[in-house]
């Protein structure tokens, strides 16, 4: 199961057939199947909402995989992509969908970028649903520029992304762009509403109108998402809302009852299987639950260090999670 890499490939030539790939895209060639379907079918199929998440931290990689020289971009990149591509080869009969984090890739650079692209591209093959989180927002055509790279199957975007993550804070011509594209090319987008992060307080729950600020936010996603709704009841728009506010999380649910929600937080950031029932409907659905350095790195945990493989760490750390999550929340009535 092992996922190798030759460690001298030139890396460079994966940013030559990435692009090549993209020269061919046909836009006008419709893809209609409804995004938030596909995921939620994908959920009832491996029976669990939980998705990984792909964030290759160089420090932390495990030892058969980190670059000789930390300084040679190009291994850096081919270990990114041996580490995520491994992870992906062991997920992939597991879980719904991984959500690769855009910034590592970025970090090093055009190296980077083609590693990050190679993931996606394996991530596809192996039949799984790609979150992209680069957290893109911007307005007119820049905006439009960003919605075309990354949402939509090739050879509806360059990327072949599922779905993308989304920053609202330019206001409604942030969005308009992103969920036009989406709705067009089959793709979804998970909007920041509320935010696993400690400070998100600081902005997302300032009032106005009476109102925190997030909650106007998630009023306008979920307007966006009851305006396209599949047979499974949900929209193409989505919400990022975090684990480590369950209260906010089972108020939004409420008031969002057609919006998906990527849910942060759970596992490593201190979330729990009981923070994040609420963000689920009754049937296990309307939601998928990020876990990434809990499983990711699960070959660091005492109780996973003595399997034979980091990657039967990541397997069994996968294992677990979904159990939790069966065990705490309405995904068990997915089984």
């Amino acid at each position: 199961m092992q996922h190798n890499r030759d460690l001298n490939r030139p890396v460079i030539s994966n940013i030559c057939k990435f692009l090549t790939s993209a020269i061919h895209m046909n836009p006008s060639e419709p893809y209609t199947h409804h995004f938030a379907d596909r995921l939620n079918q994908a959920i009832i199929q491996k029976q669990t909402p939980l998705v990984v998440g792909l964030d290759p931290r160089l420090n932390q990689l495990p030892a058969q995989l980190a670059p000789e020289n930390a300084d040679d971009l190009t291994q850096v990149a081919i270990a990114y992509s041996s580490f995520c591509c491994g992870i992906i080869d062991v997920v992939a009969d597991l879980v719904p969908a991984v959500k690769p984090q855009a910034a590592f890739f970025e970090q090093i650079g055009p190296l980077g970028m083609a590693a990050l692209a190679e993931v996606v591209d394996h991530a596809t093959t192996k039949g799984l649903q790609v979150i992209m989180d680069a957290k893109r927002g911007d307005i007119g055509s820049t905006a439009t520029a960003y919605a075309s790279a990354f949402l939509g199957r090739k050879p509806h975007s360059s990327w072949g992304c599922d779905a993308l993550t989304v920053n609202p804070y330019m206001g409604e011509d942030t969005l308009e762009p992103f969920i036009d594209a989406a709705n067009k090319n089959g793709a979804g987008i998970f909007v920041l509403v509320k935010t696993s992060n400690p400070g998100s307080h600081t902005i997302q729950e300032k009032r106005a109108d009476n109102q925190p600020i997030y909650s106007y936010v998630a009023s306008h996603v979920e307007q966006l998402s009851s305006n396209n709704v599949g047979e499974t009841g949900y929209g193409n728009a989505g919400a990022v809302v975090g684990a480590t506010y369950p209260e906010q999380l089972s108020e939004l649910r409420a008031a969002m009852p057609h919006t998906l929600f990527l849910i942060p937080g759970f596992g490593a950031q201190g979330g729990t299987a009981k923070d994040v029932a609420g963000g689920l409907d009754e049937n296990g659905l309307g939601g998928v639950i990020n876990s990434s350095r809990a499983i990711i790195f699960a070959h660091e945990q005492p109780q996973y260090a003595q399997l034979s493989s980091w990657q039967a760490a990541v397997e069994q750390a996968t294992r677990d999670t979904i159990e939790k999550l069966a065990d705490g929340t309405t995904a068990s009535r997915l089984r």
